[in-house]
């Protein structure tokens, strides 16, 4: 918190990764999500950081993007295989 707290004293713009502390409880988190409001510390968490610098699928590293996300949101991974099934079964051949 402290660090986040001093560069917003500096005058930066600052976002904290909530998802990523390690509060010990709740009620921790929840009074950190508080003070960090109360400062003007922008609260964000980490998928939304990964979409944030991920911006487009049409690139070449998509794959390794992808693993990444998946790590931090795992059930986004059976999104992606039902996208893959479905452009699968969309490209098939019409018998």
């Amino acid at each position: 918190m402290f660090p986040a707290l001093d560069a917003k004293a500096e005058g930066l713009k600052v976002y904290a990764v909530i998802d990523a502390s390690g509060d010990p409880s709740e009620l921790a988190s929840r009074a950190t999500l508080a003070r960090f409001t109360q400062a003007g510390v922008i609260p964000i968490n980490a998928n939304a950081v990964i979409c944030e610098l991920h911006r487009t699928w049409n690139r070449p590293d998509a794959a390794q993007l992808a693993e990444l996300y998946c790590m931090a949101s795992p059930s986004y991974k059976a999104v992606m295989e039902s996208y893959n099934k479905a452009q699968e079964v969309a490209l098939r051949p019409k018998q």
